[in-house]
């Protein structure tokens, strides 16, 4: 099964400029070979209140999604260190 994947808003304008290009080129080929073809056998699931989402380690990146059916929404490419608090934030908006 081929996933399609969906982008939030907030990747281009503020998580992938904070990546090196070398990390951006190593980030996009992982999620190309691995979340649009199997998403849940790569990606790690998360725990407590990020229950229902995933995680895809890339090096020190984590990418944050949710697999909806056919689709993979990916909700931010962000550094180990910070990732959860504003994948938190930035979840909180949508609701």
């Amino acid at each position: 099964m081929s996933y399609r994947l969906v982008y939030h808003r907030e990747i281009r304008g503020k998580d992938v400029p904070a990546i090196n290009q070398n990390w951006r080129t190593r980030i996009s080929r992982a999620i190309e070979s691995r979340l649009t073809t199997e998403p849940e056998r790569y990606g790690e699931p998360l725990r407590r209140t990020l229950k229902g989402y995933w995680r895809l380690r890339v090096g020190d990146y984590r990418v944050v999604f949710k697999v909806v059916k056919n689709e993979v929404w990916i909700y931010g490419i962000i550094h180990r260190r910070e990732v959860y608090d504003r994948i938190i934030a930035r979840l909180s908006q949508l609701r």
